[in-house]
């Protein structure tokens, strides 16, 4: 008996071994196969669900399936879907796999002769495919159904020659305006018009009509500007001729149709244009020229001013701009001098007005004509920053904002800006200052009666009624903490942001740490937690609104209110547990009744327009996020992707929090991340990697993938790796000291575990982490290898710096974000010199490996300069990794690929004990660029 157990116990475990033995570790190789869900949609019905799965390199698939899971299409190398607002197509781009494209490549094939894209149209009621070869563009009406509009590669002769500015031949350079083919078809008869040589169409929003500029075709097609009726299939030719046309625009209903031209026959350099408007007569007419009194003087109606109508389409909006100088054509280019002068109190950096320069030669400024009064006014000038419509162009008073009078201050202090109000009455132009230097930028409720903002100074929330023009501070640290409680910049707080509002303006809706709150905007009464037990519970609630899903408040979209007797849908978050979970709310009723919630985290979900249907993801460490859909009950839920099946085929890993105590005496957390099958009788090699807080991601999946500046948790975890993520907490002043005291009491908190081995721990961190981990290199020598990517050692010469992406100056950061140094470097030089690795780097024992690329324009590049040199004159080892055609980090899929390799091998070396690959060895010898990748181990 006892023979026979022993035996039975011997082959059960030799057949667990045998089934761990099947799984295999990922490699580099493998999470180049991993596919992410890049696309998602759901029809307006709710009946079919469509995304695409792609990998990291290599050819995407697009799935079109139902919410039960039912596939129904699968079509490789496709992406870019729509779904027609009927719910019976599906229109998408087929591209060339990228196989093809590389063959040909190899060939030295001309990019004119590789395949193009085409365009197919899937119906969903009868699973056929129309395709349209070699096309350019297409568009998708999205509130109405039954026509589709694209366009064709054009024949070669019918290429539009524009003459262009004279080069420094003295001769008129031609440049291509392409023109192409537009087809517009009927998906319900199939019918399809032709319409030749077309540069621009546009589909009314709400109406079956289109409008489009032609070129014409010989004695064929006349050129002009044309208005389809979609529904009577009759082209009308609102203009006739041909001219310089731009800015086409068409009202919602399509009654009204808008565009720039000039249509004379001069040839001149400077196109001159006039405002036309075409409102169902024969013809369009001219309704504003550059002579009107309305345009400032010295400005022009600008051809980059975007034409939009009201909702009502009784105004017309248009953009005008003062006169650009005219080029000095008895001057060389070779004579002018090449040179920017920069000026110690302009209102921006030489550096961020040459970044932004091509935005700035085509700025515009608002303007309207109203339509039934023939009035043309002049609403946004040069004093204001910015300005807003209200009721969708409708009402009459927009909101303006100006930080011109504090903008060289902004050098140093960094967001959020300081600004001055204005109301402009839309019917003259008048602008009335209503605020003085408010660290905000206002925004106008949705029916347009209030100005809102919520001021950083006093961090509260404010209105203004427009009517009335009477200002109401309706939030108080006393009322509602609406301040971010966790802010350790210094800096003023953010706030929590706000939900929106309820209807017709009553109230709106906005968020504490952990609840929403329902505030009278007149301040006349109380305002009400409406979801009660948020921070009793730790619980962080955020409204969903499926009304205005897809649209952006701080994006200049209209936003519709929120029905308060409509139940209100919640996503929630534990701040203690970590766990998440959907809620939903009777405004009537009270408390938040749970629909689901978990040891999960959960995405935002995607409900279908017309329908009781969403899509949405739940995912945890060891859960990849594929789609689900259910109801808004959350109680029958069907999976619809599949899309890392290959997953159980890999070594994986688990998360879990683990806590322990700073060095100042904080009770801290933080995210460790161990191998499948963790034996605590065994000890692993550890990396840590960390930014500032991650603990909250406890459930995150962590897709796998080749990243452009961090480790990634699933293949070194596959690879017997630990991860710790801690979460660090600072003080203003020693950002350096704060991470040492957080970081290097948790890391030895797990020594005492047992199972790690002090011997083989490692650090890697970018920019920010990157900037921790050179820090805590001069600090310790626990750690037996360090990557540090792009990081700021040098903390003098970084205050004075530029990011150079953006062209604004580095000092902010340090007086008032991220570095937190609290100070400039006059009024506390010693702090710069004590959380500066440079200065200490005679201290470091460990070996490091940089990150940093000659093209960053986050941290300026001699940053790892200053820290490769200083460790090379030392004698100290390092390397340094510059990608040549990389920014603040790798993009290119070759360049991460080749990073993570990299990356790897460090590690692996100093932490496993594995031979040193070449490029650490020997080096890559420049004339070897690009032909000896150096990854090879030496014996």
């Amino acid at each position: 008996m006892k023979k026979t157990a022993a035996l039975f116990t011997f082959l059960m475990y030799s057949l667990f071994l045998f089934a761990q033995g099947e799984k295999k570790a990922l490699t580099h190789d493998d999470i180049l196969e991993w596919e992410r869900i890049t696309e998602q949609h759901i029809s307006n019905d709710g009946k079919y669900v469509v995304y695409k799965q792609e990998p990291w390199k290599g050819d995407p698939t697009l799935k079109i399936t139902t919410p039960e899971g039912a596939e129904k299409a699968s079509i490789k190398c496709a992406s870019n879907a729509q779904i027609t607002s009927d719910s019976k197509f599906v229109v998408f781009m087929l591209k060339p796999a990228e196989d093809t494209i590389r063959t040909l490549k190899l060939k030295k094939t001309k990019k004119e002769d590789f395949p193009k894209n085409n365009l197919l149209i899937y119906n969903l009621e009868n699973n056929q495919i129309d395709t349209v070869k070699n096309f350019e563009s297409v568009k998708v009406p999205e509130k109405w159904a039954g026509w589709i509009a694209w366009q064709t590669e054009a024949p070669k002769d019918t290429t539009k020659k524009e003459k262009g500015p004279k080069g420094e031949k003295g001769k008129n350079e031609e440049k291509d305006e392409k023109v192409f083919p537009l087809f517009v078809k009927n998906l319900s008869s199939g019918e399809i018009s032709e319409f030749p040589a077309v540069s621009d169409y546009i589909f009314a929003e709400e109406k079956e009509k289109l409008t489009f500029i032609s070129d014409g075709k010989d004695n064929t097609f006349d050129a002009g500007i044309y208005c389809v009726d979609l529904k009577a299939n009759l082209p009308q030719k609102i203009w006739d001729g041909k001219g310089k046309f731009k800015q086409l625009s068409i009202s919602k209903t399509g009654r009204e149709i808008a565009f720039l031209g000039d249509t004379s026959d001069k040839k001149k350099e400077e196109a001159n244009y006039n405002l036309y408007l075409w409102s169902g007569e024969e013809t369009a007419s001219v309704i504003l020229t550059n002579e009107n009194d309305a345009i400032p003087e010295s400005w022009e109606i600008s051809e980059d001013g975007r034409l939009s109508f009201s909702d009502s389409g009784e105004r017309l909006f248009y953009g005008t701009a003062p006169k650009k100088a005219p080029k000095d054509t008895t001057v060389l280019e070779e004579e002018i001098p090449v040179l920017d002068v920069w000026t110690w109190n302009e209102e921006e950096l030489q550096t961020v007005q040459l970044n932004s320069r091509d935005r700035d030669m085509k700025k515009t400024y608002l303007s309207v004509f109203d339509i039934p009064g023939k009035k043309a006014v002049q609403l946004e000038i040069k004093m204001f920053s910015g300005i807003q419509q209200t009721q969708s162009g409708d009402g009459d008073t927009f909101i303006a904002w100006s930080n011109h009078p504090y903008a060289v201050q902004s050098m140093w202090e960094g967001s959020p800006d300081h600004n001055d109000f204005y109301l402009v009455d839309v019917n003259t132009g008048d602008a009335k200052k209503i605020n003085t230097d408010v660290r905000a930028n206002p925004r106008f409720s949705p029916e347009g009666k209030y100005v809102y903002w919520y001021n950083a100074v006093d961090t509260s929330w404010n209105t203004l009624n427009i009517e009335s023009e009477k200002e109401v501070k309706i939030t108080s640290p006393k009322t509602v903490q609406v301040a971010d409680e966790l802010n350790d910049v210094p800096n003023l707080p953010r706030s929590y942001g706000n939900a929106g509002w309820l209807k017709d303006d009553d109230a709106i809706l906005i968020n504490d740490r952990f609840d929403v709150w329902k505030v009278d905007p007149e301040n006349k009464t109380a305002p009400v937690k409406i979801t009660k037990n948020g921070r009793e519970n730790n619980i962080e609630y955020r409204v969903i609104d499926f009304e205005n899903q897809g649209r952006s408040r701080f994006g200049g979209e209209e936003q519709k209110g929120i029905d308060p007797k409509k139940p209100m849908y919640l996503s929630a978050h534990n701040e203690v547990t970590r766990e998440d979970g959907y809620y939903v709310l009777n405004l009537k009723k009270g408390d938040p009744q749970k629909l689901m919630s978990g040891k999960y985290s959960l995405n935002r979900p995607q409900k279908a327009k017309d329908a009781d249907m969403v899509v949405f993801t739940k995912e945890n460490y060891e859960t990849y996020p594929n789609l689900i859909a259910t109801d808004l009950l959350f109680k029958e839920i069907k999976h619809i992707s599949d899309a890392a099946p290959q997953q159980k085929d890999f070594l994986w890993g688990t998360a879990e929090l683990v806590t322990w105590t700073s060095l100042d005496g904080r009770k801290l957390e933080g995210t460790l991340h161990k191998p499948e099958n963790f034996d605590p009788s065994k000890k692993y090699p550890m990396i840590v990697n960390f930014y500032e807080k991650s603990s909250q991601e406890l459930y995150s999946y962590r897709m796998p993938e080749n990243h452009r500046s961090t480790i990634d948790y699933h293949y070194f975890t596959s690879n017997g790796y630990l991860v710790f993520n801690p979460d660090v907490y600072y003080k203003t002043g020693y950002p350096g000291e704060d991470a040492f005291n957080c970081v290097m009491p948790g890391v030895t908190s797990l020594i005492e575990k047992g199972f790690v081995d002090e011997k083989h721990i490692g650090a890697q961190g970018h920019s920010w982490g990157g900037y921790q981990v050179a820090y805590l290199a001069t600090r310790t020598n626990l750690f037996a290898a360090i990557e540090s990517g792009a990081p700021v050692v040098n903390m003098f010469s970084a205050y004075g710096g530029i990011r150079w992406g953006s062209g604004l100056n580095r000092s902010f950061q340090y007086e008032h974000t991220q570095s937190r140094i609290g100070k400039s470097i006059w009024e506390a030089p010693l702090r710069y010199l004590e959380n500066s690795p440079l200065f200490t780097i005679d201290k470091i024992n460990t070996p490091i490996l940089i990150m940093h690329n000659d093209d960053d324009g986050a941290v300026p590049w001699y940053q790892g300069i200053e820290f490769f040199v200083g460790l090379r004159r030392l004698q100290k080892p390092a390397w340094l990794l510059n990608y040549n055609e990389a920014d603040h980090w790798p993009l290119k899929v070759r360049d991460k690929t080749d990073f993570q390799i990299r990356l790897s091998q460090f590690f692996d070396h100093y932490l496993k004990g594995e031979p040193m690959p070449k490029w650490m060895k020997d080096g890559i010898p420049a004339v070897d660029k690009g032909t000896d990748l150096g990854y090879e181990l030496s014996e």
